[in-house]
């Protein structure tokens, strides 16, 4: 061996990743350079002025209605275009080579996100349950985007916290709870707010289930549920160990509302055979017809057989901002706890869905856990702000900047305002259908969702699978001509259509035009495939 090399320290992986990193500088200060462009926040200056002009063009546009609501693509061409442009870093979009600037690059790209999505701001929209949200909640979404506040711990996200709470607060005393009485957190979604609020329901009603699982002996835990809840309750109970089939549907009312009555019997006969209860889920509204639980009976059929009464008003929470529409809400305030989705009807971005707890004491029952590394012994105090003892999430994005940043500018009137518009075009669109004698309302709508057919004489004595069929189809070329986007529905099992009215931009003389296109189209499909 080497006389001069006896002494050195073994060539560890450690050093050896240290030797080759020393060896070659000029990767090294290559790829600091590029780091450093990437957080310049000259770019980010740039690239922020170039995307507001974009949006606000965007939206001028959609809310003109020139275009299509939705291109359609087909999905594996859009995937293909999406794949080829991360292999050029972006280049090629309309040409451009890959030393253009950046900022030429990133307008581009952002130009082709917006051709390429759905335009909810476009008044045509009246689709899904989701809103065409007021522009400036995204800009304050960005905020907490850009610079990354996340939430488990309070100093992770003091602002977000703080945000957060502010509106738990609002909310829940807009509910009608006394202030101080109550809790409440934000969750991405309504599927998470219901597993959450379920889950704590859970754990109140059977004990130590959390610590040591739900038992296999005795009769099964049950959860009654109004008949047409929204699918992630089933999801929940699955999700719970208490399985899918144990839940008992309680019947509706000739409104499609569950029925009081029914439920009384339900929970009288489960507690005849020593059966648990886990909850009753009623809804407000519900997802098919928009019908509100008449949650005054329903909260004292509860009392009454001392169950856990949990309201899902991911929709309809909003009415009890509005004096008008808050009757429909009457009892909520006797909930144990409630799912209200502020990216449904307060219009912002998703995800912000709040879980509410009537007893704030019941703010830590979902999950009874320490985190030593997570939450500081040396300060107690603080883990009442922390929001990872509360939500399945441990980092959590600050999903209330956008309706905090809102309510902040434009006050609680506005989420009135938009309730108030979208609800009364529910009705209109419903009296509209009921004068025609081509279409066929469903219910009478207590909101603004509306389910409906489309009749032509041609399909008065077509068989219920040919009158289902034809208007799945006539949907699909409606939302695929790009005239107007809605959704598919069915009732009593034969197919139909649904709108929900949640742009508040939309007219009733969208509504004319919107009956006017499924006349069009349906006359061009019968005359193809369902000639008489």
């Amino acid at each position: 061996m080497r006389p001069e090399v006896e002494n050195e320290a073994p060539v560890t992986a450690k050093r050896k990743h240290l030797i080759i990193m020393a060896s070659h500088p000029d990767d090294l200060a290559a790829a600091r350079t590029r780091i450093v462009s990437a957080y310049d926040p000259c770019l980010l200056e740039q690239a922020g002025h170039r995307l507001a002009a974009l949006l606000a063009n965007h939206l001028a546009k959609a809310e003109r209605s020139e275009g299509a609501v939705l291109p359609w693509t087909d999905p594996q061409d859009a995937i293909r275009r999406a794949a080829a442009l991360l292999q050029n870093r972006g280049a090629q979009i309309q040409g451009e080579s890959e030393s253009a600037p950046v900022t030429e690059r990133f307008a581009a790209l952002a130009q082709l996100m917006l051709d390429q999505g759905l335009n909810l701001h476009d008044p045509r929209y009246i689709g899904h349950q989701v809103p065409a949200p007021v522009p400036l909640a995204g800009l304050f979404d960005a905020i907490g985007s850009v610079t990354n506040q996340v939430m488990a711990v309070y100093e992770m996200g003091p602002w977000a916290t703080a945000a957060e709470q502010a509106l738990v607060g609002e909310l829940g005393t807009a509910i009608g709870w006394e202030p101080g009485s109550f809790a409440g957190l934000v969750t991405h979604g309504g599927s998470l707010a219901n597993l959450t609020a379920l889950l704590t329901a859970r754990n109140v009603a059977l004990g130590n289930v959390w610590e040591s699982g739900v038992s296999r002996q005795g009769p099964p835990p049950a959860l009654l549920a109004h008949a047409d809840a929204h699918y992630s309750v089933a999801r929940s109970a699955g999700i719970l160990g208490l399985g899918s089939r144990s839940i008992v549907r309680v019947g509706l009312d000739e409104r499609g509302r569950m029925d009081p009555a029914q439920l009384d019997d339900e929970l009288a006969n489960l507690r005849g055979h020593g059966q648990p209860v886990v909850a009753v889920v009623a809804c407000a509204c519900a997802t098919p017809t928009g019908a509100f639980d008449p949650l005054e009976d329903i909260a004292e059929v509860c009392r009454r057989h001392a169950v856990w009464l949990h309201v899902d008003a991911a929709h309809g929470g909003a009415a009890v901002l509005s004096p008008r529409h808050r009757h429909l809400l009457t009892g909520l305030e006797k909930a144990d706890s409630v799912v209200w989705d502020a990216h449904k009807m307060l219009f912002v971005p998703s995800l912000c869905a709040f879980v509410l707890y009537r007893d704030r004491r019941h703010r830590f029952e979902a999950f009874r856990q320490d985190a030593p590394y997570l939450f500081d012994p040396a300060a107690p105090g603080l883990a009442e702000y922390d929001s990872g003892m509360k939500t399945v999430e441990c980092t959590k994005r600050a999903a209330a900047f956008g309706l905090w940043g809102v309510w902040s500018l434009f006050g609680r009137e506005l989420f009135a305002d938009m309730v108030d518009v979208t609800f009364a075009l529910g009705r209109t669109f419903y009296e509209k259908l009921s004068a025609a004698d081509d279409f066929e309302p469903l219910h009478e709508p207590q909101c603004n969702i509306v389910a409906f057919r489309h009749l032509p004489d041609e399909l008065r004595r077509a068989s219920a699978e040919q009158i289902g069929a034809f208007q799945l189809e006539l949907r699909r070329r409606l939302i695929e001509s790009g005239e107007f986007y809605i959704v598919p529905f069915k009732k009593d099992g034969v197919g139909a259509l649904r709108v929900t009215i949640i742009n508040p931009l939309t007219t009733p003389s969208h509504l004319d035009d919107l009956m006017s296109a499924l006349r069009r189209q349906g006359r061009a499909l019968l005359r193809e495939k369902f000639q008489a």
